[in-house]
């Protein structure tokens, strides 16, 4: 019908709209109207899309609309009476600088009684994997599961709750991208990282000594990439991580690191088995023994290390559980698990 529909992530990194462009390339217009971000789904003819949008302080909602972007219907959305019931701590999105002034997306989360003359415990999640941001403007259910209610738990207990995402997790532009090029996991994730940890250690209301880190997953490398990388930390939980990108899914990792035999150093030198010595802080690390995305022999053989090193260290396997760790019981294990580790950690 004459246009071209696509998603971007405008008019800023946290943020996912909806436009259109004649296939002459004029008449370029956002049709999406709430910030936040929507993903769509067209009909068959065309003709019209469902649109599944949220913000960081709207619950999702789903509507119905035409090829013009105009509403047709209203399916599905959180009453406010029913929201208001669940009496949710909202986020904060802002950007901290790098040490090149490079904006580094982040989310902080704050107690309900939040005092900024007192110092709190800090925990960041991190997922830190390439084009894949954590800090987005859409209400917070994943990733990880149940973490969204977990992190409201932590904000209960009186912990700061915040999420850094490095300039490798928001690239826009290709040059931006080819920064990781053969070294996925490497000093440009731990300069950011670092830099975006003592911005927020620097904040009157933070406690330089209590602050924590975890991530799953990919989170859980990036954790690991922190504890043994950087001295920032005083605790970490690093949920099925990949620790060496060799037994990792080659689907996902080559297109980033090439092969083994093109980049052998390149792998050699973002491993983190041969880091386990440098640990700093304190480590819960956690596996399903039936992970068929992150095999466990990544934590079998960073733990291995670590008993080399003499390092002490916290481990929990699920047994027979695969990567999302899943099930009722598990899940509610894992999640009391790591609130008893910051307890004791931080």
């Amino acid at each position: 019908r004459g246009y071209a529909y696509f998603t971007a992530r405008r008019p800023d990194l946290t943020q996912i709209q909806l436009y259109r462009v004649g296939l002459d390339g004029s008449g370029l217009a956002r049709l999406s109207t709430e910030p936040g971000v929507h993903q769509v789904a067209w009909s068959d003819d065309r003709r019209f899309y469902l649109d599944w949008h949220s913000s960081h302080d709207r619950p999702p909602a789903l509507s119905l609309h035409d090829a013009s972007g105009a509403r047709r219907a209203t399916l599905s959305e959180v009453p406010a009476p029913a929201l208001a019931a669940l009496d949710l701590q909202l986020p904060e999105l802002f950007t901290v600088p790098a040490r090149d002034g490079h904006p580094l997306q982040a989310r902080l989360y704050k107690p309900r009684d939040f005092d900024p003359t007192r110092r709190y415990p800090l925990i960041v999640y991190v997922y830190g994997e390439p084009n894949a941001p954590a800090v987005m403007d859409n209400w917070r259910v994943w990733p990880p599961p149940g973490s969204a209610l977990y992190e409201q738990i932590l904000l209960r207990e009186g912990y700061l709750v915040a999420t850094i995402d490095s300039r490798v997790a928001t690239a826009e532009t290709k040059a931006e991208e080819n920064l990781i090029l053969k070294q996925v996991s490497g000093p440009i994730e731990v300069a950011d990282l670092t830099d975006g940890l003592r911005w927020f250690k620097a904040r009157p209301w933070v406690d330089p000594e209590r602050v924590g880190i975890w991530g799953w997953s990919g989170g859980g490398s990036t954790t690991l990439l922190m504890l043994t990388r950087s001295t920032e930390l005083a605790a970490g939980i690093a949920v099925a991580p990949a620790s060496d990108r060799r037994t990792y899914d080659t689907k996902y990792t080559e297109p980033y690191m090439k092969t083994p035999a093109e980049n052998a150093q390149g792998y050699e030198e973002v491993s983190l088995v041969p880091r386990a010595k440098d640990l700093h802080g304190r480590l819960l690390i956690v596996h399903g023994s039936y992970d068929d995305n992150v095999h466990p022999q990544n934590t079998w053989r960073f733990a291995d290390a670590l008993v080399e090193a003499g390092i002490p260290f916290e481990m929990m396997i699920y047994p027979m559980r695969k990567h999302g760790i899943a099930d009722r019981a598990a899940r509610r294990h894992l999640y009391k698990l790591m609130i008893d580790f910051w307890k004791r950690r931080l």
